[in-house]
């Protein structure tokens, strides 16, 4: 079980394989055992705004891959390294075009309710999000991976393509890049 959730992943791989035969029921289940995680991945690599969509987007190149599915990983790492290449798509297609305009975070801090803890909540999240985006993206995907969805370091390596070492160190970087930024911060403040 991950940090991130009641994760199974022995029987979403097994839900996966099922579905792999046609077993419409399984993968529905698969979908509902897989999808907070994918969604909450996406959200940490790209940002709310279009994660939605970026997790319909990642479904649909898992369904037509299902079938090549082989199980040497667990599904959820499968899945993940299948929404990894959809965010960087994305990013790719996002660059290559301008953008007409985006709601910022100061504006939706307007819009969120004016309750304390609303606000406050609010306020936490956007620090921490402006802190998690200073650090490089490389960085900040194996932090997400390791430290808030709760994925093994092996695992985390199998979603981004490259050894174990290159996870263990790109967290212990971000780390230190966190540790930086927030004691700027306190001497700021």
């Amino acid at each position: 079980m991950g940090v991130g959730g009641d994760r199974d992943d022995e029987l979403a791989t097994q839900l996966a394989f099922a579905a792999a035969r046609g077993d419409q029921v399984a993968f529905e289940r698969w979908v509902k055992a897989t999808q907070g995680d994918v969604w909450r991945f996406i959200v940490h690599l790209n940002g709310r705004s279009a994660a939605d969509d970026l997790t319909q987007e990642t479904y649909l190149r898992a369904v037509s891959a299902l079938p090549r599915f082989s199980g040497r990983s667990s599904s959820h790492t499968w899945l993940l390294s299948i929404a990894r290449r959809v965010v960087v798509d994305s990013i790719r297609r996002e660059s290559a075009r301008p953008k007409l305009s985006d709601q910022d975070w100061e504006t939706a801090a307007e819009e969120a309710p004016a309750t304390r803890t609303g606000r406050h909540n609010f306020e936490a999240a956007v620090d921490t999000q402006l802190l998690l985006d200073q650090i490089e993206p490389e960085r900040k995907e194996a932090l997400i991976l390791t430290q808030v969805l709760g994925y093994s370091y092996v695992e985390a390596a199998e979603i981004c393509a490259c050894p174990v070492g290159t996870i263990r160190s790109r967290v212990a970087r971000a780390r230190d890049d966190l540790f930086v930024f927030l004691r700027a911060q306190d001497n700021v403040g």
